[in-house]
């Protein structure tokens, strides 16, 4: 097919991981090939810079599909003879267990046990808890899309397959527990070599400013709701360092990390990167381990770091979460929740959403929606800063059984709190390959090689 579309795809060996793949990316819709590679599990290291780097080692087979998509999407791949040869090459894992299987058909079993790290690892499949079963790891953990479907996992890496499903997660849990109560831990294991070296292989580019930094402002002191986001990763840290009753996980892919009360009963969940506006946090809390939600919150990632501090130092004193499930949200815990607002000259009106209080400066508000406050896990409050809070410049939302003290201690730190924002200088970065590239032809078949792994 001849090349239609104004992007260029330059397709090589990783320079230190032995089997993944890394793509070069240019044109003026280099953002196409782009699109299509993400779509299929690649990860963006560095801007026109994407990884391949999988559990199961099957990098080059998978890039030399991605190669002939995009050809026949009308974009134009080069991909490297070095490339060219590890694609070419066949090879047998050493002792593989189930030794009957073809080589297709043991793909086809690593490609599964792929899905559900890529599952795990992007946090579309949360893992409850795990154990040592012989020599290999099992777990148990649900899916936050299939219908929420709770699997039994059995294994690690190119082997880990779903053993066993379950209707619920408290099913699930119980029967984990009743076959390995002994050696049961909380949220997932730690991460194999493999996975490690996969994670290590999307970070190994460079990357270098192309002149110096200019010196940086005074930070000026505003009302804490116009604060920057600060360091959420230090709060965090800080927070974990001074509470020993929160243990702290994180997933196979080190993008998140759970903080867990010692009763199981508060979970905390922060996303380490993500853009402004998406959701960095995440607060649960449950009646028993393997309860309901009683309540929930969220934060963005723009959210001051003051205002997250006040809520962690909140939900780190005793047991300040609770509350009860059957608890009316009724005027009496609106007024308690927002008395800080008021006392502080926050503008009350009623608008066609609910209970609106307004920041004297138009800035910030929170809101009240009565109308969701019957469903227990709706977003009835809505903190925010900006226009308003359809277009907000970060906001933090709870369901309707939020513990009113939580939401008044928030109050008290938006309506009298203060802190720093600091515009900062952009930046200029210049990506640099940690190995360079040679032309080679297209992609085209060949007589395979044979190694064993």
């Amino acid at each position: 097919m001849t090349a239609s579309i104004d992007a260029h795809v330059r397709l090589d060996t990783h320079p230190t991981h032995p089997s993944a793949v890394q793509a070069h990316l240019t044109g003026t819709q280099a953002h196409v090939a782009s699109s299509a590679l993400e779509a299929a599990d690649w990860s963006v290291a560095a801007t026109g810079v994407l990884i391949l780097a999988r559990i199961d080692h099957e990098e080059p087979y998978w890039a030399a599909d991605a190669a002939q998509k995009l050809i026949d999407e009308g974009i134009t791949v080069e991909v490297t003879p070095r490339l060219q040869e590890a694609i070419y090459e066949e090879w047998t894992w050493a002792n593989y267990p189930i030794p009957w299987l073809t080589r297709g058909e043991i793909r086809e079993v690593s490609s599964e046990a792929q899905k559900i790290h890529d599952d795990i690892r992007n946090g579309r499949l949360l893992i409850h808890a795990h154990a040592r079963d012989g020599d290999t790891t099992v777990a148990v953990g649900t899916y936050l899309h299939r219908g929420g479907k709770s699997v039994y996992l059995h294994g690690e890496d190119h082997l880990r397959q779903v053993a066993g499903t379950f209707d619920s997660p408290a099913s699930a849990l119980l029967a984990f527990e009743e076959t390995h109560a002994g050696g049961m831990r909380p949220g997932p294991a730690p991460l194999t070599d493999t996975e490690r070296a996969a994670i290590a292989a999307r970070s190994v580019f460079d990357v270098t400013t192309s002149k110096p930094e200019p010196a940086r402002p005074e930070p000026e002191t505003v009302p804490v709701y116009l604060a920057d986001a600060g360091d959420h990763d230090a709060l965090l840290d800080s927070f974990l360092g001074t509470h020993r009753e929160f243990q702290k996980w994180r997933t196979w892919s080190d993008a998140t990390t759970h903080a867990i009360h010692e009763s199981q009963t508060l979970r905390i969940e922060h996303v380490h990167e993500t853009t402004a506006h998406d959701t960095a946090w995440t607060v649960a809390a449950y009646e028993t381990p393997v309860s309901d939600r009683k309540w929930h919150l969220t934060a963005t990632s723009a959210t001051p770091a003051p205002v997250l501090q006040a809520l962690l130092i909140h939900l780190g004193d005793g047991d300040g979460w609770n509350t009860a499930i059957d608890s009316p949200v009724d005027e009496k815990a609106v007024t308690a929740a927002t008395q800080p607002l008021t006392e502080a000259g926050w503008k009350h009106t009623l608008t066609g959403h609910g209970i609106r209080w307004t920041s004297p400066d138009g800035e910030a508000g929170v809101q009240f929606d009565p109308l969701t406050a019957q469903h227990a896990h709706s977003a009835t409050w809505t903190i925010w800063a900006g226009p308003n809070p359809d277009r907000p410049t970060w906001a933090i939302t709870a369901s309707p059984h939020i513990p009113s003290p939580l939401l008044a201690d928030l109050s008290e730190t938006l309506a009298h709190e203060t802190g720093t924002r600091q515009t900062q200088s952009g930046r200029e970065h210049r990506i640099c390959l940690a190995t360079s590239v040679s032309a080679a032809p297209a992609v085209t078949p060949g007589r395979p090689a044979s190694r064993s792994r």
